[in-house]
């Protein structure tokens, strides 16, 4: 692939750990100089109009004169807190933009990048037989390993009850919290599914539809023989430019994180760890039982190899965390697990099928914090509940990827079916960010270790 070399990496990745250190300071100085007065102008805010809507929900005639008077108070104090945010944003949008260019050029990277690679790695695969083969191997994987994540998570919260122990004060169930809250049937999941264009596919970045159309599109290149080896030729030259512009791209990554860790701090401070710290400490405990639990089983196919993969793959992991977004490593992962020593054909199919099924940190998030939200409102949900919940998740987490704040769209979709308050997102909001950066990190290492099985369990993994 790129002529990228082992120092110019390391450097790139003491660089990014130096920019995430600098933005985390940058920030809690921000936040507490820069921004202090719009940040304790929406604090201050909200508490008063959180105690307002207590006593709206006390009062029974909606026409009367009290009642009246605090609605229009609740309004005055929600329009001062909107001018507060967008006062903070502005102040700090020098920063946010670094991070928002930076994900905007790797999406502009990823559609043709997955579509170019899968078509290439199906197509070198040679027949259907073989796409089945080892389709079938991966989404064995994939879904196992679906199942675990959300497992555990399942058992966590049922083990350490956040929810219960947070005591924290519940919003009003006609919040609106600003996510689609719709829950996904099996027919719009379909719809979603498969592709009506692949151009607003691409223009979309919907990974689950460009992977359909690339399949067949691959199968069909493969079909067709001869004429078929120009169109491989043309998808492979196209891929190797692209990842030559990821090189380029890449180089941009300290300054995307440095922006990102400072604007998220300076919004949400230091503070905010110490309100949340249960939910989160139990969280990312949970992030670390599974990845244990992938290690181990990586370790089962490839050996002591596993640790090997993990140096490797370290700097797509920290840009993963840094910027929230596993899509942004993806580039960077595809190099790496190739230099491993992966099959480029095996990667190109494996890796870009990952971004749609094998969400592994985004899967344990789904029902660590739809359970979380159950437990907030003092909803008992009996074990049989639970289990339907975890099954009706494995199927609308798939194709999410790319999504804004997929998880918490999922989530609101699994409120809705299963008759919860939706409003209780607004509990997640505030930490959203930080639980995004590991889940995030997860999903660049299940991938990585799905695509290293895959290549073991073909015999196409060099030593």
């Amino acid at each position: 692939m790129t002529d990228i070399s082992p120092k110019k990496g390391n450097r790139l990745t003491i660089y990014i750990i130096i920019a995430l250190i600098a933005g985390i300071i940058l920030g809690f100085w921000l936040n507490k100089g820069y921004v202090h007065t719009e940040n304790e102008s929406i604090a201050k805010n909200t508490a008063a109009i959180s105690a307002i809507q207590k006593q709206l929900n006390n009062i029974i005639d909606t026409n009367s004169i009290s009642y009246k008077v605090l609605a229009a108070e609740k309004g005055k104090l929600t329009a001062t807190k909107d001018l507060a945010i967008v006062k903070r944003d502005d102040l700090l949008e020098p920063f946010s933009i670094l991070a928002d260019i930076f994900l905007r050029l790797i999406k502009m990277i990823v559609a043709p990048l997955v579509f170019t690679t899968l078509v290439v790695g199906v197509a070198k695969l040679g027949d259907i037989k073989a796409v089945g083969r080892i389709g079938g191997k991966t989404l064995l994987w994939f879904f196992a390993g679906s199942f675990v994540s959300l497992f555990i998570g399942m058992l966590l919260v049922n083990f350490f009850k956040p929810g219960e122990a947070m005591h924290l004060p519940l919003p009003d169930v006609t919040t609106d919290v600003g996510v689609k809250t719709n829950s996904l049937s099996l027919r719009e999941f379909l719809y979603h599914m498969f592709p009506s264009s692949l151009f607003d596919a691409m223009a979309r970045n919907e990974i689950l539809q460009i992977v359909v159309f690339a399949l067949f599109f691959g199968v069909a290149t493969a079909a067709i023989g001869k004429k078929g080896e120009i169109v491989i030729q043309a998808m492979d030259a196209i891929a190797h430019v692209i990842l030559k512009i990821t090189g380029y791209v890449m180089n941009f990554a300290p300054f995307a994180v440095f922006g990102a860790m400072a604007a998220v701090i300076a919004k949400q401070g230091l503070g905010i760890l110490q309100t949340y710290s249960i939910f989160i400490i139990e969280f990312y405990l949970g992030l670390l039982i599974l990845l244990c639990i992938l290690l181990l089983a990586g370790s089962f196919f490839i050996k002591g190899r596993v640790l090997t993969l993990m140096q490797r793959i370290r700097e797509p992991v920290i840009i993963a965390f840094s910027t929230t977004s596993s899509e942004a490593a993806f580039p960077k992962t595809l190099l790496e697990l190739e230099r491993f020593g992966c099959n480029e054909k095996i990667v190109s199919f494996v890796l870009p099928l990952g971004y749609s099924f094998n969400l592994a940190g985004s899967m344990m998030y789904m029902t660590f914090g739809t359970l979380f939200i159950a437990q907030c409102y003092g909803i008992h949900l009996g074990t049989a509940t639970q289990i339907t919940i975890l099954m009706v998740l494995m199927l609308t987490s798939k194709g999410v990827a790319g999504v804004p704040r997929a998880a918490l769209v999922v989530i609101a979709g699994t409120l809705v079916t299963f008759k919860l308050p939706e409003a209780g997102l607004a509990l997640l909001f505030g930490i959203d960010p930080l639980l995004d950066m590991g889940r995030a990190a997860m999903n660049v290492i299940g991938n990585s270790i799905a695509t290293a099985v895959v290549s073991k369990w073909e015999d196409a993994l060099e030593e």
